[in-house]
């Protein structure tokens, strides 16, 4: 995994260059663990993370994965890679892949086999204070009672 450029593969309908698509994942990660693990458990952040490294390579997420300890062959990480749609797979870090499948090895190998990548966007993990923490734990813990999240 690692930073990649350009945008081998992807080829529109005329056989030219094409958009890259993505599919970003995040971890889903129990509100529980929001005071030890702020980033994991603020799954919108870690999508906002690769939806502008995408952006800054010209590249459209076309899909948002959120999951936790998916097996690397669960058909919900290649339906869209069989179908066409995906071009790589990029998440905020590994340590974030990590919480999101059971095993990165197995999923880079199949991404390798597959001819899909994978990247990582490598930036740091944002500091959260207690009023961001606050705000993420009403957010995922009042959804059903009309909090929108903002």
């Amino acid at each position: 995994m690692g930073e990649a450029h350009g945008i081998a593969g992807a080829r529109d309908a005329r056989g030219r260059p094409g958009t890259v698509r993505v599919t970003a994942i995040a971890s889903l990660t129990p509100l529980e663990e929001l005071d030890a693990e702020p980033f994991l458990v603020d799954s919108r952040s870690q999508h906002a993370m690769c939806a502008r490294w995408a952006e800054e390579r010209g590249y459209v997420v076309t899909r948002e994965l959120l999951v936790r300890g998916l097996r690397p062959d669960h058909c919900a990480l290649w339906t869209d890679v069989e179908a066409g749609l995906v071009d790589l797979f990029v998440a905020p870090s590994r340590r974030v892949l990590e919480r999101a499948l059971t095993s990165v090895d197995e999923f880079t190998a199949e991404c390798a086999r597959r001819g899909v990548r994978v990247e990582t966007v490598g930036r740091a993990e944002p500091s959260y204070d207690a009023g961001m923490k606050a705000r993420i734990h009403r957010r995922l813990s009042l959804p059903t009672a009309g909090y929108d999240g903002r």
